[in-house]
């Protein structure tokens, strides 16, 4: 009892998930800003910004639905730190593994956009509202080549447990190459889970202030920015132990490593993704996904069964 509560609060859980999202902001916000020659923010102003935040007063909108517009930041961050406890980050083996695992991160990963939805719609203000109607409308156009991506590697690996995918792929390291189109599907429509650049149409602070945060301040907010760095690392750790399963059984402490590393470097793409694109339209990103994303994931599902097959025969 004792050692699952350290693994959910502390190592893999909660407050490990804290220090190291900060962390991973700061990195982001700086590799963003030099891309844009610019000098960006110090070290601790991740931190700085959560500590001002969640100092604030929280203010409820008048027509809100008072219960439900406070208990969507707190299921938000609550999903994405249960979902890594089923991930493997420094071992091939997770810290709650179990066989099927792998559908319940996914599942997990939805949890926080539709807790954008409702927390939008339940403000009960305009641009809220229209920021909450397009969270849900991105989330039928990438969620469908992110489930696929990921299932192709289960495929070949012949397991719906991410931990038996990493050990499968640690005795054969050669068929990661096959999913190399799955992970490039997979980083786009993480991407657009995220909602950052250029699939940030939900936010978009030029055109409908800030969507569905638009009403949220105080500590209620600095949950939401908390949990959206936190599932920003859960989904880099989710597509490394799937797509880049190399490190494992080296020991705990250069695992570890490698898994920070690993998680940087998925990080770093997505910020030259945020630098060098620009804002889609919302029919222009669920466009792109269903016309180009999803096939591309629908090819790898098929060269996945391909592979699978003639290794069964």
């Amino acid at each position: 009892m004792a050692s699952s509560l350290f693994h959910i609060f502390v190592f893999p859980g909660f407050l490990f998930l804290a220090a190291f999202g900060l962390i991973v902001e700061f990195v982001d916000r700086k590799l963003y800003a030099r891309m844009q020659n610019r000098m960006g923010p110090p070290w601790y102003q991740p931190a700085a910004d959560f500590i001002k935040l969640a100092a604030k007063k929280e203010i409820i909108p008048e027509n809100a639905r008072a219960s439900m517009f406070k208990f969507m930041p707190v299921l938000a961050l609550t999903s994405v730190t249960v979902a890594v406890l089923y991930i493997p980050t420094w071992g091939a083996q997770a810290t709650f593994a179990f066989s099927g695992d792998l559908i319940v991160v996914v599942y997990l990963l939805t949890i926080p956009t539709l807790t954008f939805f409702l927390g939008g719609w339940y403000s009960t203000s305009l641009y809220s509202s229209i920021g909450a109607v397009r969270t849900l409308t991105q989330l039928f156009a990438y969620e469908v080549p992110l489930f696929l991506a990921i299932l192709a590697p289960a495929i070949v690996a012949h397991t719906w447990s991410l931990s038996e995918m990493a050990q499968f792929y640690r005795e054969n390291p050669i068929l990661t190459l096959v999913h190399i189109p799955g992970f490039a599907v997979a980083i786009v429509a993480l991407q657009g889970k995220l909602e950052r650049v250029p699939f940030d149409i939900p936010e978009a602070e030029t055109e409908i202030v800030g969507g569905t945060f638009t009403e949220y301040t105080g500590r209620l907010l600095a949950l939401f920015r908390m949990a959206i760095d936190i599932e920003m690392i859960v989904g880099a750790s989710l597509l490394a132990a799937v797509f880049l399963p190399f490190g494992f059984g080296v020991g705990p402490i250069a695992g570890f490593l490698l898994y920070l590393a690993k998680v940087l470097f998925i990080v770093a793409i997505l910020a030259t993704m945020r630098s060098v694109l620009a804002r889609l339209r919302i029919e222009q990103m669920v466009d792109f996904c269903w016309r180009w994303v999803a096939p591309v994931a629908l090819a790898q599902i098929l060269l996945s069964l391909i592979v699978s097959g003639v290794r069964g025969s």
